[in-house]
Order: structure tokens, then sequence, then C-alpha cells
């Protein structure tokens, strides 16, 4: 029986740990309403009392544009909250698991980012999260597990398959960026994947987990259409437009090409499936609004 603590529960991510929870794994999960990530203390005083084997932290500040404006609380949740996180798992001796983000870097390769490729974010979103890394490096070495992924989406919270949904029931034309690349991931599955880990010890230090192949918000914008409208979300199919990322401007610059090299994470944990196969079932679930 594995204790784990779980903080950022009412994320994607966190919900969907709680959702496919182990029967091996009794399960302390944490929302920001519980517990204050920015609290040291708290953060401490929670990890001695519950003396989790492992804690999971899925908490993050992930608004990429409003984090531009809001670079203090960006700051504070997604490196401090880092911090907070690995001394709690030092001083209890429980093993860290800590999510990470695709958006560490520039995307300015054509190849994938291997786990080891030096950070160079573009925005503070980006680069309060490569401080997150630093600091959970800095604490506990190669001892914790940093888990970079990219793209998630699931039928709970706010996120582009949720928004697509939307503006294809209400819009006549939609108009999405084509040449921004990455790898659409189904939380569901990395939530699977991040349940696999406390099996396998030795996966530690910096990996990468994201569901297999590559897609521009243009190509799963499309796909999202294709499969709603055949799972009977969505009755009818509009004219999708590819457009240039400089035709929608936004505070933040994002990453033009950032995939991420999963050859470690799909060798130890066994390999995802394809984002469109994984976007075909995340459809099905009643949850899907």
């Amino acid at each position: 029986m594995y204790r784990v603590l779980l903080l950022g529960a009412q994320g994607q991510v966190g919900w969907e740990l709680q959702r496919s929870r182990p029967a091996s794994v009794e399960l302390c999960a944490l929302g920001r309403r519980d517990l204050d990530i920015l609290d040291a203390a708290q953060v401490r005083e929670m990890a001695e009392s519950f003396r989790p084997d492992a804690i999971i932290n899925a908490a993050a500040y992930t608004a990429v544009d409003r984090a531009e404006s809001e670079s203090a609380l960006a700051y504070a949740v997604n490196r401090d909250g880092a911090a907070h996180c690995s001394l709690a798992a030092r001083a209890c001796g429980a093993r860290l698991i800590h999510l990470s983000t695709d958006f560490v870097f520039a995307g300015t390769q054509a190849t994938p980012y291997a786990p080891d490729a030096p950070p160079a974010p573009l925005g503070v979103y980006g680069a309060s999260k490569a401080e997150g890394e630093r600091q959970v490096q800095a604490t506990l070495g190669d001892t914790a597990l940093i888990l970079r992924t990219a793209w998630v989406y699931s039928a709970h919270g706010s996120n582009f398959v949720k928004t697509m949904l939307r503006l294809l029931a209400e819009r006549d034309v939609l108009r999405v960026v084509g040449d921004q690349i990455g790898t659409p991931t189904w939380a569901a599955g990395l939530a699977h994947a991040i349940w696999s880990t406390l099996d396998h010890p030795a996966f530690t230090g910096i990996q990468h987990w994201t569901d297999a192949g590559v897609a521009s918000w243009y190509d799963f914008a499309v796909a999202i259409q294709e499969e709603a409208v055949a799972a009977g979300r969505l009755h009818r199919a509009i004219p999708i437009e590819m457009i240039p990322a400089s035709a929608y401007p936004t505070p933040a610059r994002r990453p033009a090409c950032a995939i991420l090299d999963k050859t470690a994470s799909y060798a130890a944990l066994g390999a995802a499936p394809h984002w469109r196969a994984a976007l075909r079932r995340m459809l099905t679930e009643p949850e899907v609004i």
C-alpha cells in the first residue's frame, strides 16, 4: 500500500488522478481550498502529519497569458510552491513527483527536445516552471521525478478541447493557429503514467510524457470537430481556417515547435496512445460539455 499526498487536486490532472487511483494507494488529495502551497510551514506540516510515501505536485499557475501581468503570483505558485513541496518531501522522506511543461523550451528546434536539453522559456509561465524545476533539483537532486508534459486536456476544467467544442457549436467559421506544433495529451493517460511511476522507483530525474504524435493547434481543432461529429457531440461541421500565430497576437509568446522526446519514459512505462486515439476516447465521456 502506498500513501500518496496529492497537491492540485482540483486541476485537470489532479481530477484524473483521483478518478484512476489504484486500489494499492491511500490518497490524500488536497486543492487550494484545503492547503496553501505558498505556505511552506503548512505544506511541511501536512506532509509530516500524513507521512506519505510519495507527494505528487500537480498544483500550478497555468494561465499562460495572464502570467505576463501576474508574474509575482505565477512565480509564487510555480517556483516557490515547488520549493515548499521539495522541502516537505525531504523532511518526511517521501518521493516527489513534480509536473512541469514543454513551455520551458523556446520551441525553435525541429527535433524533439531531450529531457536534458537546456530550458529557454519565452514567457513568464515557462520561466516560472523552469525555476520550479531548479528548486526541486536543488533540494532533492535526481531522487525526485520531474515529469514534463504538454497541451493537457480533459473532460474536467477549462482547456482547448472544451473551448473548441463550444466555439464549433456557436460559430459558422473558426480560425485556428497552424504554425505552433506540439502534442495534445489527455490528462487521463497522463494520470495513468503518473500512477505507474510508483512501481518504478528508479524512474527519476527529468523525464517527458505526452501522448504519441504531433499536431498544430489547427490539426487539433480539425480532429476535435471530426471526432465530436462522429461521437454525436456536434451536429454539424463548420469551416476551420488555418491562420499564422502573427494573426492572433497574445500577451505571451508561445513555442513554435516544442515536441518532447519520450524515448526513456516510453521504455520505462510503456508507450502512450496516439493523441487522436486518446481524444476519441475522451469525447465518449459523459462529462464532456
